[in-house]
């Protein structure tokens, strides 16, 4: 296929285009680089099956030629990113996602929108099944980024029921691997930093809050699944193993040899309690689960940051 990749530069993106191209796809990535990283790609140069576009999708979406696949990973999506640029993800998540779906439609292309568990809040529900409406703060401190990806699934599903478009939607579990920025403010970043460096890990909170953490590669594999199957979703992909902040901490201190310092300050307001995904549809339907648990991809995850910090 030849697939355009929004975000192309960014952590999953870079990810997904390299997994694309292994298989042997034929790669367009558009990225502005406000949040994506040219290293990322850097390695992708010269690829005769990769074609670089820099550029914004929230002022157009224009590519030449055939068309087979549009995968939306177009976001801010760290914490630190999308409260330095709330109305950017705003716009990301509705003109440039209406913009991609355009370019899908004029294409008769597949549309491939990458969601965020985030659209499930602070749930009241646990573990979150796709079927769970979610419990959203639609005017909190962090409603830029879970009301943008609402809209974008809204309008998605729009251009699917009204336009005929053939889409699918994958709502991603806490993420993590290398080619994440140092300082992006996610918790596994946060926390290896601070190992790395000798400094104390900061639990917000009493760390009894949990997460669901996946690995990139689990990420990638499951996106695939997706893209080639009759799914439209949502379908929650993610590894549904939970750890409270305090688990993660403790088994980070013990694989970089930190000196194991906690401090605690304050949980920020609409921070969710639990996040757990449900992958019952993903195992059903598309036969994936992910292979790497926490701990070994950790192991895979430390020396990149190793590498990072010491380069400065």
């Amino acid at each position: 296929m030849r697939v355009v990749v929004a975000g192309g530069a960014g952590f999953l993106g870079s990810h997904l285009i390299d997994a694309l191209l292994a298989r042997g796809d034929e790669i367009v990535c558009l990225d502005n680089y406000v949040t994506g990283r040219p290293a990322n790609i850097a390695h992708l140069v010269g690829n005769p099956a990769f074609t670089l576009m820099e550029g914004d999708v929230v002022a157009s979406c224009d590519v030449d030629g055939p068309v087979d696949a549009v995968m939306n990973l177009a976001s801010p999506a760290s914490p630190k990113d999308y409260f330095s640029l709330p109305i950017e993800t705003l716009d990301v998540g509705s003109i440039g996602t209406r913009n991609l779906l355009e370019l899908a439609l004029r294409n008769d292309a597949k549309f491939f929108m990458a969601s965020t568990s985030e659209v499930y809040g602070d749930p009241l529900v646990h573990p979150q099944p796709e079927t769970y409406w979610g419990h959203v703060n639609s005017i909190g401190e962090r409603s830029m980024y879970d009301e943008a990806k609402r809209f974008s699934e809204a309008l998605t599903m729009a251009y699917h029921r009204s336009k005929d478009v053939d889409v699918k939607i994958v709502r991603i579990f806490n993420t993590y691997g290398p080619r994440m920025q140092a300082d992006d403010g996610r918790v596994v970043t946060n926390f290896i930093v601070q190992a790395l460096r000798g400094e104390p890990l900061t639990i917000y909170g009493d760390g009894n809050q949990t997460r669901s953490f996946c690995y990139v590669a689990d990420e990638i594999s499951g996106f695939l699944a997706l893209l080639d199957s009759d799914q439209t979703g949502p379908i929650n992909i993610g590894n549904p193993g939970e750890f409270t902040m305090l688990e993660l901490a403790e088994i980070i201190i013990e694989l970089t040899g930190s000196p194991g310092v906690l401090i605690h300050e304050s949980l920020p307001r609409d921070d969710p309690k639990q996040r757990q995904p449900d992958i019952t549809l993903a195992k059903q339907h598309l036969g994936w689960e992910p292979a790497i648990q926490l701990r070994e991809g950790l192991e895979k995850t430390i020396p990149y940051f190793a590498e990072l910090l010491a380069r400065g």
